[in-house]
């Protein structure tokens, strides 16, 4: 799909929603920045990388209605869960473990995203894992005929987990509200697609007895468009979707990687000439949206954003130790 200029009018997308989207990509994409440079200090132990997925992430997201459905994230996910509703404090107090991380309070992995409030589902380090969560979710609110639509986001091995399969038949079988969103960058940590998916993983829905699609994960209206079209359609009762966006992570896995072992560096010099942020930003100008000058603004105004987030994050307070226990286990009263 070629967009042209009016493309998200015919999306139903006002110039609002546009704006938002970029903010949100700019969000993340600045975020990785800053927590790379902040790990590279010695100040952030671990970083999952977002930077390539901004695309597909906010497209995917943009066709959720916040407030009413139900995100299940997973751990690249972080221009996500900034559409969901997190802040860019809300990241930073995750990376640095503060007491006030809604995730969890400092007591888990950064990136292992969850909040109530923003209907987000705390994901677990083992694959796919939160596909099975958002299976059961979904048939809780088919039970309840309550009208919510679950999402649940993973990357292309997540799809050889036993866990996925079971969360696809299950509702194939029941007919579910739930979109399951395969972020394609290609590689399993450091095994290439070719070594690790037999076929498409689009065509993989089709055994579960319903509609897999593919669409261009670095083009954020084919992506909004591709969802939506499939969350209107669970909505109306009509069951799942596979959707497989293929796209590219720019950095290595985790910051624990090194992806020049087994990328090479022309491959992913071709892939950051498809950077979805500047081919929205080419969106957005030929739209009349933005020009220049503000796209610069933007940009200086969202990078110092995140600038002063992370400072503030970084004087938080840490978890008083004496609460290392709770919600670890349950109080429970004998009777």
């Amino acid at each position: 799909m070629k967009p042209g200029k009016d493309r998200h009018t015919e999306l139903g997308l006002k110039e609002e929603d546009l704006l938002g989207m970029y903010r949100c990509m700019l969000l993340a994409r600045f975020c990785d920045e800053r927590q790379w440079s902040l790990n590279r200090q010695g100040k952030a132990p671990f970083v999952i990388p977002v930077s390539g997925h901004e695309g597909a992430q906010v497209g995917s997201a943009w066709a959720f209605e916040r407030g009413k459905d139900i995100f299940c994230p997973y751990y690249r996910d972080m221009a996500l869960v900034l559409v969901a509703g997190f802040t860019v404090y809300d990241v930073f107090l995750g990376l640095f473990g503060k007491a006030d991380d809604p995730s969890s309070g400092g007591r888990q992995m950064p990136a292992h995203w969850g909040s109530r409030a923003r209907n987000i589902i705390t994901g677990s380090s083992p694959i796919s894992t939160q596909v099975l969560h958002a299976a059961g979710l979904a048939l809780s609110k088919k039970i309840k005929r309550e009208d919510a639509v679950v999402g649940t986001w993973f990357g292309e091995g997540g799809t050889s987990e036993g866990d996925w399969h079971g969360a696809m038949n299950f509702a194939g079988i029941h007919a579910l509200p739930l979109i399951f969103v395969c972020e394609n960058n290609q590689y399993a940590i450091s095994v290439h697609e070719s070594k690790q998916v037999a076929g498409r993983v689009y065509k993989r829905a089709k055994g579960y007895g319903f509609p897999g699609i593919v669409g261009d994960g670095n083009n954020i209206l084919e992506c909004y468009k591709l969802t939506k079209e499939a969350v209107d359609r669970a909505r109306a009762g009509e069951g799942p979707t596979l959707i497989e966006l293929r796209t590219y992570r720019y950095y290595s896995h985790t910051s624990d990687d090194d992806d020049r072992t087994y990328r090479p560096s022309a491959e992913v010099q071709e892939w950051k000439r498809k950077d979805p942020i500047p081919r929205f930003e080419r969106y957005l100008k030929s739209a009349d949206v933005l020009d220049d000058s503000v796209i610069e603004e933007l940009r200086g105004v969202t990078k110092g954003e995140v600038i002063e987030a992370a400072k503030t994050a970084e004087a938080a307070d840490f978890p008083d130790p004496s609460t290392a226990a709770m919600r670890v286990f349950g109080d429970i009263e004998v009777v």
